[in-house]
């Protein structure tokens, strides 16, 4: 389990957030290239509105979350919306993900570069990551302050080797810095099937 004082945090910041957030962009927009019915799993996930989208996409949505504030208000939600999500209050950091579990996995502002190996591996063959987090080239102050939970230059390609790249967006900052999609980083990557002869 991670120290009390990030826990508190945590749960003090899901208490007071007024909605239940965005959904990230990496699965909105790019959402059309998994098969809905799949099993999924929204890992680190917060108050849930990415869990709560996956399943009006059709999906079969796993969530955890350190935060039993976060899973107790997407359970609020799931259940409002008359939708079943399978939810757990987990340390994934200590507990991650089984292999050949999930179909999709989207992992959305949560960065522990040790559960890369893990997560990819979670993935059944065919199945994607989409994941999405801060970038340390920013142009505001959105996000974490620590360089720990932001992401360097093409790092994010590099903590999934064993992925094939589908969808990859870092703008950094090049051109018109007023414009675009900047400070994250996007990545939909699939686990390919491989075929023994």
């Amino acid at each position: 389990m991670q120290d009390k004082a990030l826990l508190d945090m945590w749960n003090r910041r899901h208490a007071e957030a007024e909605s239940l957030g965005q959904v990230a962009d990496v699965l909105e927009q790019n959402i059309h290239l998994a098969s809905p019915g799949g099993q999924a799993l929204d890992l680190a996930c917060g108050r849930g509105a990415n869990a709560l989208y996956m399943a009006r996409a059709g999906f079969d949505v796993t969530a955890w979350d350190l935060s039993p504030v976060a899973i107790e208000r997407l359970n609020q939600a799931a259940q409002q919306a008359g939708l079943d999500i399978r939810t757990a209050v987990r340390d994934v950091i200590a507990q991650p993900p089984e292999p050949g579990s999930f179909n999709l996995i989207l992992v959305s502002y949560f960065l522990e570069r040790s559960l890369a190996r893990a997560i990819a591996a979670a993935l059944k063959p065919g199945g994607l990551l989409y994941y999405q987090t801060y970038s340390r080239a920013a142009v505001t102050d959105a996000g974490p302050s620590s360089p720990h939970y932001r992401l360097d230059d093409n790092e994010l390609l590099t903590l999934f080797p064993a992925l094939k790249v589908r969808v990859y967006r870092e703008e950094r900052l090049l051109g018109d810095r007023e414009q675009g999609w900047r400070d994250r980083v996007m990545l939909v990557a699939e686990k390919v099937w491989t075929r023994r002869r």
